[in-house]
């Protein structure tokens, strides 16, 4: 593609023929394959409404993370709201509209909700508009709804605050971005030839690689990985959300995007890395789901006894995993109440069976669940 010196992979003379050792990741693909199996099995034995809360969740963090890893914060209320309205899920009431974090829901959820429908360049299109409505990228007016076309200089991929930017790699040029965006739709529509879950990797990272927008790259990078995520799992609801993890490991993710530019056309290094995430990914999910089937029985077992609003607060905490030992004292200050009013409370739970004094010692007496498990 370019005649000088070869710096990026875009350069190679192969280019974009992707190879990689399939016997390598074959171990750790079976591994994300049968986390797969155990989350959905395990989904697949809950109620539809569990599965709807469940979906929301993760869509939720999906949305919230992906914009985080660009150094945006959305507010988690406004987009679980603006999710839930989609979907026709009830959560009460809602938060008030924002045309930005729609935007993002409607890229997220239309990736996910028609991944059997062909990608397509007006659908990349619609997607960008959706997440810079007003053509600015913060006080930056920047193309929307096209490809992009350097004419502020070549693309660089960045990561990093403003004031102290890394740059990563150089993208291709912009007059190379239609023959390569038709190439790489034509691939990831059509193309059979490679696992479903590598593909997903394959396709994040050739879609970053092009890099073809002003702005927004990564975030409809990681939606067209959801898609295909989707398509090899073959389900419209997400329950696992691989823009969370690669949140948490951003500077290994940044790290070896670079080396995988800089490198050669073998990525096997980058798949590894991609399927390493997406177990992660399934295995925190599969966690949060645990706590999640929990807190949904111990709920049902005692749904028939008064409780009053502190109770249940501090209960839903414990369920939640309480960070150290819960006493008295704390208890009155997380319910903001007097200590006479944690101690009826507690006494009250313990009488019940839903509380029992902790056997850990310590000079004050501190109060557990009964058994989340066994007894809810």
């Amino acid at each position: 593609m370019d005649s000088g010196d070869k710096n990026y992979i875009w350069q190679d003379s192969q280019w974009p023929h992707w190879e990689y050792d399939l016997k390598q990741l074959t171990g750790l693909l079976t591994q994300v394959y049968q986390a797969q199996g155990r989350l959905l099995g395990r989904l697949h034995h809950v109620g539809i409404h569990l599965r709807d809360q469940e979906s929301l969740r993760v869509l939720t963090e999906d949305v919230l993370k992906t914009s985080e890893i660009e150094g945006e914060k959305l507010d988690p209320n406004s987009v679980r709201s603006s999710i839930a309205k989609r979907l026709g899920i009830e959560i009460g009431a809602l938060a008030p509209a924002d045309r930005h974090i729609d935007g993002v829901v409607d890229m997220v959820l239309d990736a996910t909700q028609h991944h059997q429908n062909n990608l397509t360049q007006e659908r990349l299109f619609a997607w960008h508009a959706a997440l810079f409505p007003a053509g600015y990228s913060g006080l930056s007016k920047i193309l929307v709804g096209t490809w992009r076309d350097d004419a502020l200089g070549p693309m660089q991929v960045v990561s990093g605050p403003v004031s102290r930017q890394q740059v990563h790699f150089e993208a291709p040029p912009a007059p190379f971005l239609p023959p390569e965006m038709a190439q790489f739709l034509l691939w990831f529509n059509v193309d059979q030839q490679d696992d479903p879950i590598i593909k997903a990797g394959l396709a994040h990272l050739w879609f970053v690689t092009l890099h073809p927008f002003d702005d927004g790259n990564g975030r409809i990078a990681r939606a067209i990985g959801d898609m295909a995520l989707a398509r090899a799992d073959g389900s419209s609801q997400r329950f696992y959300s691989l823009s969370a993890q690669i949140g948490r490991d951003r500077k290994n993710y940044y790290d070896l995007l670079e080396k995988t530019q800089k490198g050669t056309l073998d990525v096997t290094q980058w798949l590894s890395w991609f399927l390493s995430s997406l177990l992660s990914a399934i295995q925190v999910a599969e966690a949060a789901l645990s706590t999640t089937l929990i807190k949904t029985s111990f709920w049902q077992h005692w749904s028939g006894t008064p409780m009053n609003e502190r109770q249940i607060k501090l209960l839903n905490k414990l369920l939640d995993g309480f960070d150290g030992k819960l006493t008295s004292s704390k208890w009155a200050l997380i319910a903001k109440c007097s200590p006479d009013t944690a101690l009826r409370d507690i006494t009250d739970l313990v009488e019940r069976g839903a509380l029992v004094k902790s056997d850990s010692g310590g000079r004050s007496t501190s109060y557990e669940l009964q058994d989340p498990i066994n007894n809810a």
